[in-house]
């Protein structure tokens, strides 16, 4: 048996990246702010949403480090929007992700069958 470990595929590791960003209400109540216009600033989002101005921020950061979404800093702004490419990506990523699940054969009780 080889001691070599196998690696995540990039692909289980891009899931992995965006699940994680959309993992907590904060982040996805961001994104629902952003599908509903353009783009938005910092500012605008705190007066919106239930959170502190700081924990804002780590959200916003997580969100930009998985790459869903973009800011344009014009001081003392920062304005958002969603990263449309990015986005294509996520969107497929977990398209595809949940349709091989739904090929699964599963019982009567919605267990997957292991063969």
């Amino acid at each position: 048996m080889s001691s070599e470990k196998k690696k995540y595929t990039e692909r289980q590791q891009q899931i992995a990246v965006f699940a994680n960003a959309l993992a907590h209400p904060v982040r996805v109540a961001i994104l629902d702010l952003l599908h509903s216009q353009p783009c938005c600033y910092h500012g605008d989002m705190a007066e919106e949403l239930p959170v502190a101005n700081s924990t804002l921020s780590q959200h916003l950061k997580v969100l930009k480090d998985a790459g869903l979404i973009q800011g344009e800093i014009n001081p003392p702004k920062t304005k958002y929007c969603i990263n449309r490419q990015n986005y294509t990506i996520a969107y497929t990523l977990f398209a595809c992700f949940f349709e091989d699940a739904l090929e699964t054969t599963l019982s009567q009780e919605g267990i997957i069958q292991c063969e």
